[in-house]
C-alpha cells in the first residue's frame, strides 16, 4: 500500500538532487496547494499519511484537514524530535534542529495529540545512537505512557549506514516488561537495501514496516552528475517502458514487491507527482526483474556519504 509523506507539502525545500527554480508563492497559497494535495490523495484512495513538526506547516495542515474529512478509515503517523527553523526562507542556512529530550517530546506531543483519533503511530524522528534517545529512560517511559493512554503504536524512523543496528537495539527495549516499539519507518530503495537483512525479524515480530526515500532523494532518476548510475538508469528505464509507467513507479514497486512492507511512502509534492507514483499500484514486477534490481544496490557506506552531500532544493 502506498501512503503519502507530507514533507514536500509542508515546507518549500527538501534534501534532493533536483535544482530547479521553484515559483515564488505566498504562504497562504502554499498552504492551499498542500490542502489540495491532501484532498487529491484522499480521492485517489490514499488513507495513510505521514507527517512531523519538522515538516514546516505539514502537521498543522493535516490537523485542520482531518477535522474537515471526519473519516475513521484515515491513519496518521507523526514524529517528534525535529524543529523546523527555516521559516520558509529558501536561503536559510539551517532548516531543522534535532533534539531528543523529554522536554521536546512533551512540547511536540501537545500539538501532535490533536491528530487523535486518526493518529495511529507516534515515532522518534531519526533515532540514532548519537542522540542517546534509545538510552534515555525518561523518554522511553514517557513514550510507554503515551502508548497506553492513547492506544497508539510507538515507532522510530531511521537513517544512516547503521540503521539496521539501531533497529536491533530498539527491538531489545522493554518498558515494564513490554516491548516498546511496534513500528519502524526505514530508508529502503534500490540503492540501499540494507533493511533486507532484518526484514524477516521484523515480520516475525509483527512490526509495522514503513518505507521512506524509495526514490533515494531523486538519485534513481537520470542525472548527469551521477554517471556511475548509468546502468541503473538504463535498467529502470527499460522496466518503465515495459510497464508504461515512470521511473518513480518502478522504484516504488520494487519496494512493494521485494520487501512487502506495510506501507511505502510517496513523497509527492503535487497532484502530478502523486499520479505518477500511484501508477506503482497498476502492475507487479516479476521475480527475475526484482533480482535484477537487487543486483544494482550501492555500497551502504557510499550511499550515505553521497546523501550527506545533497543540498536543500
Amino acid at each position: 500500500m502506498i501512503g503519502l509523506g507530507t514533507a514536500a507539502i509542508g515546507r518549500p525545500l527538501y534534501i534532493n538532487i533536483r535544482k530547479e527554480e521553484s515559483e515564488s508563492i505566498s504562504l497562504e497559497d502554499f498552504r492551499k496547494k498542500g490542502w489540495q494535495t491532501l484532498e487529491y490523495a484522499y480521492k485517489q484512495g490514499v488513507r495513510y499519511f505521514d507527517t512531523a513538526p519538522g515538516y514546516g506547516l505539514a502537521e498543522e495542515l493535516l490537523i485542520d484537514w482531518l477535522i474537515f474529512k471526519q473519516d475513521p478509515t484515515i491513519e496518521v503517523a507523526t514524529k517528534w524530535g525535529y524543529t523546523y527553523t527555516a521559516n520558509f526562507d529558501p536561503k536559510a542556512m539551517i532548516h531543522e534542529v534535532k533534539e531528543h529530550s523529554l522536554s521536546k517530546l512533551n512540547e511536540q506531543w501537545k500539538k501532535s495529540q490533536r491528530l487523535l483519533p486518526y493518529l495511529k503511530i507516534y515515532q522518534i524522528h531519526s533515532a540514532t545512537f548519537e542522540s542517546g534517545v534509545l538510552k534515555n529512560q525518561a523518554v522511553l517511559h514517557r513514550l510507554s505512557e503515551l502508548k497506553e493512554e492513547n492506544n497508539i503504536k510507538i515507532g522510530i524512523t531511521t537513517s544512516g549506514s547503521n540503521q539496521v543496528d539501531v533497529i536491533k537495539k530498539a527491538l531489545d527495549i522493554e518498558v515494564e516488561s513490554k516491548m516498546l516499539f511496534d513500528a519502524f519507518q526505514v530508508t529502503y530503495n534500490i540503492l540501499d537495501q540494507s533493511i533486507a537483512d532484518i526484514i524477516n525479524t521484523l515480520k516475525a515480530q509483527q512490526k509495522k514496516i514503513i518505507i521512506k526515500e524509495a526514490i533515494a532523494n531523486g538519485r534513481l532518476l537520470p542525472n548527469q552528475d551521477y554517471p556511475h548510475y548509468n546502468k541503473l538508469y538504463s535498467t529502470i528505464q527499460q522496466l518503465a517502458n515495459t510497464y508504461k509507467v515512470g521511473l518513480d513507479a518502478i522504484a516504488l514497486r520494487f519496494c512493494l514487491d521485494s520487501l512487502r512492507p506495510t506501507i511505502v511512502l510517496s513523497g509527492a509534492a503535487n497532484q502530478k507527482h502523486l499520479d505518477d507514483n500511484l501508477k506503482a499500484n497498476t502492475f507487479q514486477l516479476h521475480t527475475e526483474e526484482i533480482k535484477t534490481l537487487q543486483g544494482l544496490k550501492s555500497d551502504v557506506a557510499h550511499y550515505w556519504i553521497e546523501r550527506k552531500k545533497l543540498s536543500w532544493n
